[in-house]
C-alpha cells in the first residue's frame, strides 16, 4: 500500500469528506478520489460507501484509516528520531500532559531541559491521559504525562511507563473536613472520567454513593464552585500546587495516592531528545516530592 494513499484515507476519516480532505492535503478532489480508488484496488476491500451526496467509510475503511493514522505517525516520528540522532542540537521532542501536571510539573522540567540543551525544540499540548496515549500511539507526540489510580485500566500494548511521583489526594471544602464517611450527606463536584471513577470508588469504600450535583474537568472552575457553596470535591496535591483559590480548605486523605507517569511508546532505547526530556521530568518530580 502506498503511504500517500494511506495519508488520503486518514485525512478522509479525520475530516469526514473528500472535499475537506483535499483541502487539508492541498490535493484536488479528483486526485483524492483517484487515490481512494487505487487503495480499494490494492486492498481488495470496499473502503467507501456513498450516502446521499457524500461518502462514509465502511467498517473495513474505518479499520484501515485507524491503522493508517498509526503508520503515518510512526513514519513522522521516525523522521524526528533520525533528526534527534544527529544530536540534541538539532533534535525536537513533543510532549502532552494533563492540566495540573502542565501547571506544576512541566514548567520546572522544561526549565531544566532548556538549561541542559538550549537548542532542543520542545512542543507541548494539553491532553487528558486517554487522549495523550492516543497521540502517543499514533506518533504525534514522543512523551505523554499520565495519571492512574488503582482501578484504572491498563495502558495499551506498546506503552512504557516511567514512574515520576505519587500525588496526594485531598477533599476540598470551605472548612476542614473529617473522613469521607462524614461527608455522605454532602453534594459533590465530580471531575474528569478517571477522577470521577476514583471518587465513586473511594466513597463506596466509605459506605456511601456520592450525590453528584455538578461536573467539571477544570481545576480552577471546581475550586470556584467549592467557594460558591455548590459542593465539595477531591483534588490532588499537584492540582493545588498549580492553582489554589482563596477560601478553599484542603484536607488530605491519608493513604490515598494518584500515580504520575511519563509514558513512551515502542521498544527501548528512547531517542536522545526523548531520553533528555524524561530525565528532566524525573528531576523536576523529585524536586516537587521534596
Amino acid at each position: 500500500m502506498d503511504v500517500n494513499r494511506l495519508r488520503v484515507i486518514d485525512a478522509v476519516a479525520r475530516h469526514g469528506s473528500v472535499t475537506e480532505a483535499a483541502k487539508a492535503l492541498h490535493y484536488s478532489q479528483p486526485s483524492v478520489t483517484h487515490h481512494l480508488s487505487r487503495l480499494e484496488a490494492e486492498t481488495g476491500a470496499q473502503l467507501l460507501q456513498r450516502v446521499g451526496r457524500g461518502i462514509r467509510l465502511t467498517p473495513a475503511g474505518e479499520l484501515l484509516a485507524a491503522r493508517a493514522a498509526e503508520i503515518i505517525g510512526r513514519i513522522d516520528a521516525a523522521g524526528a528520531e533520525l533528526a534527534a540522532h544527529v544530536g540534541l542540537e538539532a533534535g525536537r521532542v513533543r510532549l502532552a500532559g494533563f492540566a495540573s501536571a502542565n501547571g506544576a510539573l512541566v514548567p520546572p522540567a522544561l526549565a531544566v531541559l532548556a538549561e541542559r540543551h538550549p537548542h532542543l525544540d520542545v512542543s507541548l499540548v494539553d491532553a487528558h491521559p486517554g487522549e495523550a496515549l492516543e497521540l502517543l500511539r499514533t506518533g504525534k507526540i514522543d512523551v505523554a504525562i499520565v495519571f492512574r489510580y488503582e482501578q484504572t485500566e491498563p495502558e495499551p500494548s506498546g506503552v512504557r511507563l516511567r514512574h515520576l511521583l505519587d500525588d496526594t489526594v485531598h477533599v476540598l471544602s470551605t472548612r476542614p473536613e473529617g473522613d469521607l464517611a462524614s461527608l455522605s450527606d454532602r453534594t459533590w463536584i465530580a471531575g474528569c472520567e478517571r477522577c470521577r471513577g476514583h471518587l465513586l470508588s473511594l466513597c463506596a469504600d466509605a459506605g456511601f454513593a456520592p450525590r453528584i450535583g455538578s461536573t467539571s474537568d477544570d481545576m480552577v472552575v471546581m475550586q470556584a464552585w467549592v467557594v460558591a457553596g455548590l459542593g465539595v470535591t477531591t483534588q490532588t496535591g499537584l492540582a493545588l500546587r498549580a492553582h489554589h483559590t482563596d477560601g478553599v480548605v484542603a484536607t488530605e486523605l491519608p493513604g490515598v495516592k494518584r500515580q504520575i507517569f511519563a509514558a513512551t511508546y515502542g521498544e527501548p532505547p528512547d531517542p536522545p531528545a526523548t531520553a533528555a526530556l524524561l530525565d528532566a521530568l524525573a528531576d523536576a518530580a523529585t524536586g516537587l516530592s521534596r
